[in-house]
């Protein structure tokens, strides 16, 4: 699967106006998808990582800006960006890495590849969580008493929400690749009319 620029920029877009509507509000109808989103960039733009990856971190941080200025308040004394906002960059590098490994293992759709998705899809979003909420607990001013016991029930409390909103919109995505798969091959199957010999 071999994608043109073009191609590259629309899905590009795509992703970009999803994150932006669904980061505004991190638990709102739709759930942020950036964790997704990251997976799913690295799955179509495996390559591109140099660019896109730059953008859409850039797009991440702008969004919380906006919403947290928004509200009035200073976005470096906000409490989500502290010493720990920065291990966004290592978290959100392994989303893409995983979609992008997943990338390199494609070659049609199967239950092997099923497989491979859901195998690399686990391994990426539990790397993402242990880097994001790791470093929040142990470096973020506002948890006031640190404990590994803590951190234990503060991973288990959030682990499958965070688990579940990035599977389920990874399996939306997988959804929408399956039936473009599908019309391109059902496209390829109809015979071409043929000019007319004169």
């Amino acid at each position: 699967m071999t994608l043109s620029t073009p191609q590259r920029l629309g899905i590009f877009a795509i992703l970009a106006l999803i994150m932006a509507a669904t980061r505004i509000n991190h638990f709102g109808a739709f759930p942020d998808a950036s964790w997704a989103l990251f997976f799913i960039a690295g799955f179509y733009l495996r390559g591109s990582m140099r660019w896109a990856f730059t953008l859409l971190i850039a797009l991440a941080v702008f969004v919380d800006f906006l919403v947290i200025s928004g509200q009035g308040l200073d976005f470096w004394s906000h409490y989500c960006v502290s010493p720990a906002y920065w291990f966004l960059l290592p978290a959100y590098a392994g989303l893409w890495i995983g979609g992008s490994w997943l990338r390199e293992r494609y070659v049609t759709a199967n239950i092997r590849t099923a497989g491979w998705l859901a195998a690399s899809l686990l391994v990426a979003t539990t790397l993402c969580y242990l880097l994001t909420n790791g470093s929040f607990y142990w470096l973020s001013a506002t948890v006031p008493a640190r404990s590994f016991e803590g951190w234990l029930k503060n991973l288990g409390d959030w682990y499958l929400p965070y688990l579940q909103t990035t599977s389920i919109y990874v399996a939306i995505a997988t959804l929408v690749h399956m039936i473009g798969v599908l019309l391109v091959r059902a496209l390829d199957l109809q015979p071409r009319p043929t000019a007319p010999r004169g």
